[in-house]
């Protein structure tokens, strides 16, 4: 997390907080998160050299960069933000740290971004009600997708048959995931 630092990928009024470990405002009713939780969140998806990743909530293009950073020069990651805002924040973010192996696309009318799919890796940086299963569509076999949903973040490991396998970690709070446009 060293390599890609937060206070690049905040509003100007938040950057003096950016060494905080609490989730920070970035406007539109949306946050920045906690660096504690995205580094665990990271470290439950385990993210390879080389993987497709998808970033659902992008917000302000922080866990992208990290998610870059992680899929190496050889990787892609692919992120979706529903704000328009955030998705000119987040891109503009990551070019101004030279971060190239990033696109940032508008959230349509379903969950994720199916066009690019199948992903080896999907993280959601907001909470669901429940797990969609559009984005369980789009996660490779075998393959893994990291989602908090009510105030557990859940481990989804897809196995080489297409079998789930889920591990809870309880105990966090995320902003809502929104719904697709309709």
């Amino acid at each position: 997390m060293r390599g890609v630092e937060r206070q690049h990928f905040l509003p100007d009024t938040m950057k003096v907080y950016a060494a905080q470990d609490r989730p920070l405002h970035i406007g539109y009713g949306q946050t920045n998160s906690q660096p504690s939780t995205v580094r665990r969140m990271l470290e439950w998806l385990d993210v390879k050299k080389g993987q497709r990743v998808l970033d659902v909530g992008s917000g302000s293009g922080w866990t992208s960069a990290l998610l870059a950073w992680l899929a190496g020069e050889t990787g892609k990651v692919y992120a979706v933000e529903i704000v328009p805002e955030l998705v000119a924040f987040g891109r503009d973010n990551c070019q101004q740290q030279g971060i190239r192996n990033v696109t940032f696309t508008q959230a349509g009318t379903g969950y994720g971004l199916a066009t690019h799919a199948p992903y080896d890796r999907i993280l959601v940086s907001a909470g669901a009600d429940d797990l969609p299963e559009e984005l369980v569509r789009q996660l490779k076999v075998p393959g893994k997708l990291v989602i908090p949903i009510g105030t557990t973040i859940w481990e989804i490991a897809k196995d080489a048959h297409g079998e789930l396998h889920q591990t809870p970690h309880e105990g966090f709070m995320f902003v809502p995931l929104l719904p697709p446009k309709q």
